[in-house]
């Protein structure tokens, strides 16, 4: 027992030691070569009990005749000069067998100056084997390219291997006795932390754990690790720490998040050849185009286009000039102030030479300022006030991607990045161009449809009348109105053509075809129509001279309406060229299509036409229409004929009004076809 304090007690369970494993036993010989001491280990070894070995010569027990004047030679000299000896020789076990022991022997001197002999031995196999377990643990440990570290059970360093040093940048001098966390370089070390102390709990491994941090030998770039985690237990169970092994897998984790970024980058192209350019308008492409690029190519996205382009003039050579830019589309992917500094959809400004949007216009080529700085904010911005919102906004990367389409600049697509940290790369640059060029075909295809459109669209309203909403005997009210999607304009018309004695031609038709072709054609037949009228013919030989006129124009078929009113007699006389029957309405009965004969279209030729005389009251109404008013892909042309019915259920309502009740009821805004509408009242 220790004096004072609290009594000695040894750790439980007993350590097992290196001792323990290699079976070190220990013997004391006297002078005259007699076993004075034997431990339990060297009846283990020897396999001699200590009765059987105390008191007995030492060199007649254990050694072989053949090798005993060699031994005892050696004890003397120990005994003698004090050197201690080791080596390994052979000994005789009980059991008859010889073993070859490895020994280590010293000279002992006790207090009352005699002098002994200390021999320690153990298996000279056993002793070589661990020998060699330990060199190579020890080579494997510092030569591993695979970072390892033991840490205690307080989870702080006791020693790491040269991989580690070099993965974390720290020497492995600094580790020892700092924590877990002082060193590891990742976010989620708290996790990390708590993983362990759990396999030192329950002595379940944890390996290939994920990790992402940036290390202080490369602060700048992300690496990635692979870590393992297993309890370290001693022969006899004491739980001593934990190991750790550490794998640099960063080329693996840059590799993989290069292909999953090209996986994505493939993905927004393929979306894009779907969601770009689904429509013959400007302004709905250059919107798409700004959606799919946010957020996944930038934060901030507008989309411009040169006015003279929008305008289709073929722009000059490019020079240093300003120019003249038109807002198509502005998209954010959160709110931000950058919006308050581009210009608004639909806006025009002009941006000077300097401008790196008007550069990129000028050279046909990309524009890429990865780290913006102070002296580039105002060669992206349209004005200082648009810079300092830029700059609060916190743009750090640029980029500005030239639409080009069959060889000529037609806008600039423009990137911003704030919250995403990344800068554009040359990656970036190409998926952009790929996006952009997308864009610019089907912008180039839909200013082109639009600059085709309006012309034919006005060449269309020229040819229309500008007629009185009265003439002798009748109210008028007409309607003309091109398709609104992505058909170009036909070549529908009307007309109201004053005759001899007070009377009134009607007529609607419908030129087959579209575009400035059937417009230009459509004008030609409506002049015929009015130089005939004016020979006061009958309704059916207006449409026969007609019908030889349209077989002289190529590849063309047209369906028209020919109607004279008379005031005096209130009769109209109608003949039909295959077109719609008009409708009749009026106070006291139900409205109804007259029954003409149907005809057949202008061109065919050689067809007589039929002249019809219809009784019209006072207050009826006659209502002349083309095709695209209740044509439809979705809907039976009867339905459709009996809706039109149904809104002339109150003929005593403005004509005005009444056109737009039937234009708003019957039509939908995508519908692929024009319309003329003619709506006569008698008085």
């Amino acid at each position: 027992m220790r004096s004072g304090g609290d009594a000695y007690r040894p750790e439980s369970p007993a350590r097992t030691g290196l001792l323990d494993v290699l079976s070190v036993s220990a013997m004391v010989i006297d002078i005259d070569g007699r076993i004075v001491f034997w431990t339990p280990q060297a009846e283990d070894l020897f396999g001699y009990t200590a009765e059987e070995a105390l008191g007995k010569y030492a060199a007649r027990l254990l050694i072989h005749p053949e090798h005993l004047q060699s031994v005892v030679k050696l004890f003397a000299e120990v005994l003698e000069t004090g050197r201690s000896w080791a080596g390994a020789f052979p000994i005789r076990h009980k059991d008859g067998s010889s073993r070859l022991m490895e020994f280590r022997n010293m000279r002992l001197q006790d207090d009352l100056g005699d002098v002994y002999a200390l021999g320690i031995a153990a298996d000279h196999n056993l002793l070589q084997r661990v020998e060699t377990d330990l060199a190579l643990c020890e080579r494997l440990i510092n030569q591993s390219p695979i970072g390892l570290a033991l840490l205690d059970p307080d989870l702080c360093y006791l020693l790491v291997n040269p991989a580690l040093e070099r993965i974390d940048g720290i020497p492995a001098e600094d580790h020892v006795g700092r924590r877990l966390r002082d060193a590891m370089p990742l976010p989620d070390v708290d996790t990390i932390e708590s993983a362990l102390r759990q396999v030192l709990t329950t002595g379940t491994p944890l390996l290939d754990q994920y990790h992402v941090g940036r290390p202080p030998t490369d602060p700048d770039h992300e690496h990635a690790w692979s870590l393992s985690f297993y309890r370290l237990e001693d022969p006899g169970g004491r739980v001593l720490g934990a190991a750790a092994s550490v794998v640099d897998v960063t080329e693996r984790h840059r590799a993989a998040a290069e292909a999953d970024r090209a996986r994505r980058r493939l993905a927004l192209i393929a979306e894009a050849s779907t969601r770009v350019g689904t429509s013959l308008e400007v302004d709905r492409t250059a919107h798409e185009l700004a959606e799919i690029a946010v957020p996944q190519l930038a934060d901030v996205v507008a989309v411009d286009i040169l006015d003279s382009a929008l305008a289709c003039r073929r722009s000059r050579r490019p020079d240093n000039g300003p120019e003249l830019f038109r807002a198509l589309a502005l998209k954010a992917a959160h709110p931000t102030v950058a919006l308050r500094a581009a210009d608004p959809p639909g806006d025009v400004a002009a941006y000077e030479g300097d401008r790196l949007v008007t550069l990129c216009v000028h050279t046909g080529r990309p524009v890429l300022v990865r780290h913006v700085g102070e002296q580039d904010i105002p060669r992206i911005a349209r004005d200082a006030e648009a810079g300092a919102l830029l700059a609060r906004a916190g743009v750090h990367s640029y980029l500005a991607v030239p639409l080009i389409a069959h060889g000529e600049v037609l806008g600039a697509l423009d990137l911003k990045r704030t919250r995403n940290p990344l800068p554009f790369d040359e990656d970036d640059v190409i998926l952009a161009s790929e996006l952009a060029g997308r864009a610019a075909v089907a912008i180039d295809n839909a200013r082109w449809f639009q600059s085709v459109r309006n012309t034919a669209l006005t060449l269309q309203r020229s040819l229309l009348p500008d007629h009185a909403p009265h003439q002798t005997g009748l109210e008028l009210a007409s309607r003309y109105q091109p398709a609104q999607a992505t058909s170009e304009v036909g070549g529908d018309w009307y007309d109201v053509i004053p005759l001899t004695d007070d009377k009134t031609a009607l007529v609607v038709g419908d030129v087959m075809g579209n575009g400035i072709d059937a417009a230009a054609t459509m004008g030609r037949l409506r002049t015929a129509t009015c130089a005939y009228a004016d020979l006061d013919l009958e309704p059916g030989d207006v449409l026969r001279h007609l019908d030889k006129i349209t077989c002289d124009l190529e590849h063309y078929i047209v369906t028209c309406l020919y109607a004279v009113y008379d005031p005096r007699t209130r009769q109209c006389r109608i003949a039909n060229a295959g077109h719609m029957p008009p409708a009749l309405a009026g106070p006291g009965h139900d409205p109804t299509l007259l029954e003409l004969p149907p005809g057949a279209p202008l061109g065919v030729g050689g067809v007589p036409f039929e002249t019809t005389t219809v009784e019209l009251a006072p207050g009826d109404l006659l209502v002349l229409y083309t095709d695209g008013l209740v044509e439809t892909r979705l809907h039976p042309i009867d339905d459709r004929l009996a809706v039109l019915l149904s809104f002339l259920d109150e003929p005593g309502r403005p004509l005005e009004e009444i056109c737009d009740l039937l234009l708003y009821g019957l039509r939908h805004p995508d519908d692929h076809d024009d319309v003329a509408l003619l709506i006569a009242r008698t008085l």
